[in-house]
């Protein structure tokens, strides 16, 4: 049996999700104030606010709430076979290449057939989903280190230089020399108009829309645009792009009589490209708590994760994330502020009840 006796052991538990300490001892973190399972699937916290606690009673005495992902105080919520998949997920993810179903499904003692299902179950993805979306992960933060394309196809575990290229382009919305170099001759038109909740900018490459933001200046989202594509050629808007604008401005003046048609360009993760198109299927004059959209999405747990990857929604709007509230109907947070979230659910509603 692993013993987890100093900080540091459980430290080193926590980062490897070490699944033979699950139940052994619970973290808490001060600047959330939950408690966790040491092979809770949230983000790693910084070790500084981490505080350890042998049971959860002890946990909650010291004013920690139990975390509602991992479920700290539900002893029968991770039966072994929830472990093993969490223990698949660890294999995939330390893996310098690639592993096939067979090798992961034997190295945690279940067949094949059932691995996968299992897995997809669970995590509400396939084993080859989640390999292939570690190592895009790895791949982005290599672009961004500074690693030449070649050295981040290496360290990335993919298998050939083909096989990234056939699967980058749709992950990060460009070609990954330009992911990684700020969008160097990538064509972008925008313009920056006045609307019922402010100033919106509205920017397009060839590929499809790739901002909508709102601001309470033209100058403040512009910069936020130009920093998000520092090389990228920004040209003055054509006839093409005028039409662009105008249907985004309609959509966002009337959602609720129209449907939005355009082609959108732009980067996410698979998880968040999940959600943002469960956030698409929200009708105007409707919300959806955080934890209504993680289920329907396949992983009810992944509320704070939900969250997370609506905050990183590049396209007001029309991808409606300010229709998803917290579990008691408020607004919760808006990234383009939350008045005005409060604003565009105030006016659909209304016009959704005039319309009946």
């Amino acid at each position: 049996m692993v013993m987890f006796f100093t900080d540091d052991d459980k430290w080193n538990a926590l980062v490897q999700r070490n699944v033979q300490s699950n139940g052994v001892f619970f973290y808490g973190v001060l600047t959330t104030g939950v408690y966790c399972r040491p092979i809770c699937a949230s983000r790693l916290p910084n070790r500084r606010n981490v505080r350890y606690f042998d049971t959860c009673e002890e946990a909650e005495k010291a004013g920690f709430h139990p975390c509602k992902r991992c479920h700290p105080n539900d002893k029968d919520w991770q039966d072994s076979q929830t472990l093993a998949v969490l223990n698949a997920c660890r294999i995939i993810e330390n893996a310098d290449n690639p592993l096939n179903l067979e090798d992961i499904a034997a190295r945690i003692h279940l067949s094949t057939f059932h691995f996968q299902r299992l897995f997809k179950k669970i995590l509400g993805v396939t084993p080859k989903k989640y390999a292939m979306e570690v190592r895009l992960k790895r791949t982005r933060a290599c672009l961004q280190s500074g690693q030449t394309v070649t050295e981040a196809i290496y360290h990335s575990g993919f298998e050939s230089a083909s096989r990234f290229y056939e699967k980058s382009t749709a992950i990060l919305g460009m070609s990954p020399s330009a992911y990684k170099n700020g969008a160097p001759d990538i064509q972008i038109q925008h313009a920056v108009v006045q609307s019922y909740i402010g100033w919106v900018l509205v920017a397009s490459t060839e590929k499809g829309v790739c901002s909508v933001s709102i601001g309470d200046t033209p100058e403040k989202l512009k910069a936020d645009l130009y920093r998000r594509f520092p090389k990228a050629k920004f040209k003055n808007p054509d006839p093409n792009f005028e039409d662009i604008l105008a249907k985004v401005l309609a959509f966002i003046e009337a959602p609720h009589s129209r449907s939005f048609e355009l082609p959108l360009d732009i980067l996410g993760t698979a998880f968040q490209r999940r959600v943002w198109d469960a956030l698409q299927g929200i009708a105007p004059g409707s919300t959806a708590s955080y934890t209504e959209i993680a289920t329907r999405i396949g992983n009810p747990s992944a509320a704070r994760a939900v969250a997370q990857a609506c905050a990183a929604n590049p396209i007001a709007v029309v991808i409606p994330c300010h229709r998803v509230v917290r579990s008691d109907g408020k607004p919760g947070g808006y990234r383009w502020d939350v008045e005005r979230k409060s604003n565009l659910l105030a006016r659909e509603n209304k016009k959704t009840v005039g319309a009946t």
